[in-house]
C-alpha cells in the first residue's frame, strides 16, 4: 500500500508542475475592447447623408468649430449624427471619454460612442464595427498611429470606409490626424525629428504605411501633427522627398499637410478646406530631390509651402499654382524662416472670401463694423480688450439662405457668441464655458427679401490682445 501511494503522489507532482508550466506558458490576457457611450443609446436612421466631411487636427483634442461644421455639413443642418471615437489607449487621467464630452456638447449630436482597442486583432471585432458602420462620424484619437495601422485589412478599416462613403465623415487629432492621410507616417519603430530626418531620410525611424484610407480629392499627402510647437516642417520635408523617390505619391508630386497644436483643417465634400483655430501648412515636393539616398543627408530645392492661417481656405480638389513661398535644404540644413515667407504670387482664391479686422469702438449694433460686402465665406477677427467688451459685425441675409458661423477663442478668455436680428433679439447664441472654449452656431433666413442681422461676440470672463477668428459661411 506504501508503494502505491508513493507513486500516486509522485503522479500527482507531475500533474502540478505540467500545470504550472502550461500556465506559465500561455500569453499575457488582452484587456479586451471597452466602449463606452454617451446619448441616446439608438442609433439614427436616415435615408442619405450630405457629407462626406473631414477634420485634421494637429492635437488629440476635438475643435469644436471644425465639428460642429462637420455635424451641420453632414446633417444638412437637420436631425442629429452618431459619432464613434476610436482610441488605442485609455486616458491616463481625467474623463475616461475626453473626446466624447467635447462631441456631445455640439448641436445635432445623437450618440457618442467611445471605443478603446489596444490590439489589432479588435479591428474584427463585430460590435466595434457595427457600431462604427450605424455612425456617420468616426473620430480617432491621439495616441500611436502605428497602432491605427495595424487595423489595415482588417474589417474595421472597411467599416471607416463605409461611413464616408455613406456620406458622413472621418477625423483625428495627432495620431489620429496621421492616420487620416493616404500615405502615414506610422512611427512604428519610434518617432522621429527634424533633424535626424534630414540627416537622413532613410533613418530607421522614418517608416510609412499606405493603401490604408484614400479620401476624396485628398491624394498624395502626408500628415503631421504638432508641427510648429515640436518644429516638425524639416521632417515633413523629408517625408515628402522619400514619398516622391520611392514612388509613393501619384504623379511624382508629394504634398505634407501640417497642422498645429490646437488647429484643424476641414475638408468639405468638394475638396475645399477650410482652416480653424491656428495655422497648418501646405507643402509641396513636386521633383526629385537632388540626394536623398541612406546614411546621406538630404538635399532638396525649392520645397513649395502655402501658410493657412484661420479663415483661409485650400482647394484640394483643384490645387493651386500660386500664393507659395520656397525653402529648400541642402546638405541636411534647412533654410530659416520655415513658418513665414512672402508668397512668389498672390493667389486671391486661397485667402477665403476675405477678413475683417473690427475696428473699435463697435461695441454696440450702431456702431458694428459692416461684413455685408465680404464673400460667402469670410473671416472677422477681434480681441476681448476688456471683461466687458462686446464686439459686433453687421451681416446680410437672403430669404432662404443659412449661415454657420464658427468662432476660435484664444485660451486668454472666454467669449460668447450671438446671433441677433435687426432689433437686436438674440436669434441663436453659442454660450461654451472655459478660457479657449470655441463657439459655433447657425442661423437660416426663412422670411422673404434681405434681412440684416448681428454676429456679437461678448466678454464673458477674462480679456487680452489675442485674436479671436470667426468664419462665418453662407450657403
Amino acid at each position: 500500500m506504501a508503494s502505491r501511494l508513493s507513486l500516486s503522489s509522485a503522479a500527482a507532482a507531475v500533474a502540478l508542475i505540467s500545470v504550472a508550466l502550461t500556465l506559465t506558458a500561455q500569453p499575457e490576457a488582452h484587456a479586451g475592447a471597452n466602449r463606452i457611450r454617451l446619448g441616446s443609446a439608438s442609433d439614427v436612421s436616415r435615408a442619405s447623408w450630405n457629407g462626406p466631411a473631414f477634420t485634421m487636427n494637429g492635437s488629440g483634442a476635438v475643435v469644436p468649430a471644425s465639428m460642429g461644421r462637420a455635424i451641420t455639413d453632414i446633417s444638412g443642418g437637420t436631425g442629429t449624427i452618431d459619432v464613434v471615437v476610436l482610441a488605442g489607449s485609455a486616458p491616463t487621467s481625467g474623463s475616461a471619454t475626453p473626446e466624447c464630452d467635447t462631441v456631445m456638447s455640439l448641436t445635432g449630436v445623437n450618440s457618442c460612442t467611445t471605443w478603446t482597442l489596444t490590439a489589432a486583432a479588435d479591428g474584427n471585432n463585430s460590435q466595434v464595427n457595427a457600431d462604427v458602420r450605424n455612425a456617420e462620424f468616426v473620430y480617432f484619437a491621439g495616441g500611436d498611429q502605428c497602432r491605427y495601422a495595424g487595423w489595415k485589412g482588417t474589417a474595421l478599416e472597411a467599416s471607416v470606409e463605409s461611413v464616408v462613403a455613406k456620406g458622413g465623415g472621418s477625423g483625428g487629432g495627432s495620431a489620429g490626424h496621421h492616420i487620416n492621410s493616404p500615405i502615414v507616417y506610422d512611427a512604428c519603430n519610434g518617432s522621429v525629428t527634424s533633424a535626424e530626418a534630414l540627416a537622413n531620410p532613410y533613418d530607421r525611424y522614418v517608416t510609412f504605411t499606405t493603401g490604408m484610407f484614400q479620401w476624396p480629392h485628398y491624394a498624395g499627402v502626408i500628415n503631421d501633427s504638432h508641427f510648429v510647437t515640436r518644429d516638425r516642417m524639416g521632417r515633413t520635408m523629408a517625408f515628402l522627398a522619400r514619398a516622391v523617390k520611392d514612388g509613393l505619391a501619384p504623379g511624382g508630386a508629394a504634398w505634407g499637410v501640417g497642422v498645429e497644436e490646437g488647429g484643424s483643417l476641414y475638408l468639405d465634400r468638394d475638396g475645399t478646406a477650410t482652416q480653424y483655430g491656428k495655422d497648418a501648412y501646405a507643402v509641396l515636393a513636386d521633383h526629385q530631390p537632388e540626394q536623398a539616398v541612406d546614411r546621406k543627408p538630404l538635399t532638396y530645392s525649392g520645397f513649395k509651402i502655402w501658410r493657412l492661417t484661420p479663415g483661409s481656405t485650400f482647394d484640394f480638389n483643384n490645387r493651386p499654382s500660386c500664393g507659395y513661398y520656397q525653402r529648400s535644404v541642402n546638405n541636411g540644413v534647412a533654410d530659416s524662416g520655415l513658418y513665414s515667407g512672402t508668397p512668389q504670387t498672390n493667389c486671391g482664391s486661397q485667402t477665403g472670401g476675405g477678413t475683417l479686422t473690427e475696428s473699435e469702438p463697435n461695441d454696440t449694433r450702431d456702431t458694428a463694423d459692416d461684413a455685408t460686402t465680404l464673400a460667402a465665406q469670410a473671416a472677422v477677427t477681434g480681441s476681448m480688450k476688456s471683461t466687458t467688451d462686446r464686439d459686433y459685425f453687421k451681416v446680410s441675409l437672403n430669404s432662404g439662405q443659412s449661415v454657420q458661423v464658427d468662432c476660435a477663442v484664444p485660451n486668454a478668455y472666454d467669449a460668447d457668441l450671438y446671433w441677433l436680428d435687426s432689433t437686436g433679439s438674440t436669434l441663436a447664441r453659442s454660450v461654451n464655458n472655459g478660457t479657449g472654449a470655441d463657439e459655433s452656431l447657425g442661423f437660416t433666413r426663412t422670411a422673404s427679401g434681405t434681412g440684416t442681422y448681428y454676429l456679437e461676440l461678448e466678454a464673458y470672463s477674462g480679456s487680452g490682445s489675442s485674436a479671436y477668428t470667426c468664419t462665418a459661411t453662407k450657403s
